[in-house]
């Protein structure tokens, strides 16, 4: 089992370079086709603008995506060209509003999106939908990449977030081609609770599946020294020298996390190495 249908998505030429360089870097490690998608987004909310004006401005914006989509297409081709591998490039339009149903509709048939980080400075406000439009619509497994990170195509010290959550598991079983390719994985469990069935071997039964899945695993049981899971998380990241974060998506509501934050929205905004999200 591999990956061998990879989508990525751009709409905005200063982080093209690195989100296809990463997607490539994958797509020739397991021999898989390529899919890019260069969008040009509406940004703007006509609906705010006084009557009549509505058709005009929505033209304007209209045209103005159609040509940062064709600009994205053209820069997406010329950066492929330098690999070898399967790929293509299509271009579109959509609105912010709906452009995660549209990515949704095209990742439900890859088995895993490339995506940059949609946190932290200079990022479009169209990340956030895609990134969410792939794991919860499309349900497939999401790639974030930090554009400061190298591309890799097969990491070899990953740290696998461990609470027994149905996200976690989930997104165990889609890495599980990453895992058994990998030197060492880091279980990690923190604070595991004091009452239940694997007090007394937190991550037991998850090291006994993933050994006979052939990956060689070690549990790490940590405490949380630190206000925030992705804070723990990172730290053991650098600890461990690990270069990629496999971890379940939104074990909370997405209202939740966008109002108070959570584990995973905290980790796509600090993370330094790539993070592989399932839901």
């Amino acid at each position: 089992m591999g990956y061998k249908s990879l989508l990525t998505v751009v709409t905005d030429e200063a982080f093209l370079d690195s989100t296809i360089d990463h997607a490539a870097a994958v797509a020739a490690c397991w021999d898989a086709h390529l899919d890019v998608l260069g969008f040009g987004v509406d940004r703007t909310q006509t609906g705010y603008y006084y009557a009549g004006a509505d058709a005009i401005i929505l033209q304007e914006t209209l045209d103005r995506a159609s040509k940062d989509a064709s600009v994205l297409a053209a820069a997406a081709k010329e950066r492929l060209n330098r690999f070898e591998l399967r790929w293509s490039v299509e271009e579109g339009v959509a609105q912010l509003a709906d452009i995660g149903r549209h990515v949704a509709g095209r990742a439900r048939f890859a088995d895993m999106v490339v995506l940059p980080k949609p946190y932290g400075p200079d990022r479009g406000v169209e990340l956030e939908p895609i990134v969410e439009g792939a794991l919860f619509e499309g349900q497939a497994p999401v790639l974030v990449v930090p554009r400061a990170s190298d591309p890799s195509s097969k990491p070899k010290r990953v740290v696998l977030a461990w609470n027994e959550s149905a996200e976690a598991l989930r997104s165990v079983r889609a890495a599980m081609p990453i895992l058994k390719e990998a030197d060492a994985v880091h279980v990690v469990v923190i604070d595991p609770p004091q009452h239940g069935p694997n007090r007394s071997d937190p991550g037991g039964m998850l090291s006994q599946y993933l050994s006979r899945h052939g990956v060689s695993a070690e549990i790490d049981v940590l405490t949380k020294t630190m206000p925030r899971i992705s804070d723990i998380l990172n730290r053991h990241v650098q600890d461990v020298n690990g270069d990629m974060i496999v971890m379940g998506a939104y074990g909370h509501s997405r209202f939740r996390e966008a109002i108070l934050g959570g584990a995973t929205r905290n980790m796509l905004e600090l993370a330094e190495v790539p993070v592989f999200l399932a839901h």
